[in-house]
């Protein structure tokens, strides 16, 4: 497997992705090939696409007033987080534990990384949608059949650091089922799923980097995946039932 980092110009709200992405691609005599996955990360999606609040315009509740003063953050900001949660757990300073489209993360996904001064990116309306739209504007241009990854960060309990999470996917099945399997023993595997697209995020969040990089674009080649018009990102998702963390904290 190969990955190549891709630099953009810096992505302005109302502009076209597919076409900076291409754009970009032949700047760095890139063709795709059938099979590629792009990465991209999900700030430029939120930028393309105009989900970007100017946190002074924001007006607080009395709960986010006395969420912020607890968890050490702006009123304005948390009432975001308020507005984007479907649920909040608890925090620790700067950081609350929300959950957003079904999915464990810190502050709703909300961030003021590589946004403008004055103003925090939220995550894309339709994170699915954008993946699926992506994809069919570069196909439709490149003739050529490929897979789309939306790239966010995500923190793990009990590890220190952040790493790339597949927060959607598009034209690729995002799941390797070994379960009934053989290990190399010979015994059967009974429980476990392979998150590839997962895998493949972390390692274009590596390259993509977290500050001034400008690389919300990674090149993935030769990944050993299956391509699937039809695969989407709810088969990464697992139910609070059947999530360890989940049963086990009672969140």
């Amino acid at each position: 497997m190969q990955i190549f980092p891709i630099k953009t110009q810096v992505v302005k709200p109302g502009q076209s992705l597919a076409e900076i992405i291409l754009n970009a691609l032949r700047n760095q005599g890139v063709q795709l090939q059938d099979g590629d996955i792009l990465a991209v990360a999900s700030k430029v999606v939120s930028t393309a696409t105009n989900q970007i609040v100017y946190l002074k315009e924001v007006k607080p509740s009395e709960e986010a007033k006395k969420l912020a003063e607890k968890y050490f953050l702006e009123p304005e900001f948390t009432e975001l987080i308020l507005k984007e949660s479907e649920k909040i757990y608890g925090g620790v300073k700067k950081a609350i534990l929300t959950l957003k489209n079904g999915i464990l993360t810190v502050n709703a996904g909300i961030d003021r990384k590589n946004a403008p001064n004055g103003y925090v990116m939220l995550w894309p309306l339709n994170p699915q949608l954008e993946a699926d739209k992506l994809r069919s504007q570069i196909e439709k241009v490149t003739k050529k059949k490929i897979g789309v990854i939306i790239v966010d960060s995500e923190i793990s309990p009990l590890r220190l650091g952040t790493r790339g999470f597949a927060l959607a996917i598009s034209g690729f099945k995002p799941i390797k089922d070994y379960r009934g399997e053989k290990d190399i023993y010979g015994k059967e595997i009974v429980i476990t799923l392979h998150s590839i697209a997962d895998d493949l995020a972390s390692a274009a969040h590596f390259l993509m980097g977290e500050s001034s990089e400008q690389t919300p674009v990674v090149l993935i080649r030769d990944a050993p995946i299956t391509l699937d018009e039809n695969a989407k990102s709810e088969d990464l998702k697992i139910s609070k039932e059947n999530c360890v963390y989940c049963s086990s904290f009672k969140l």
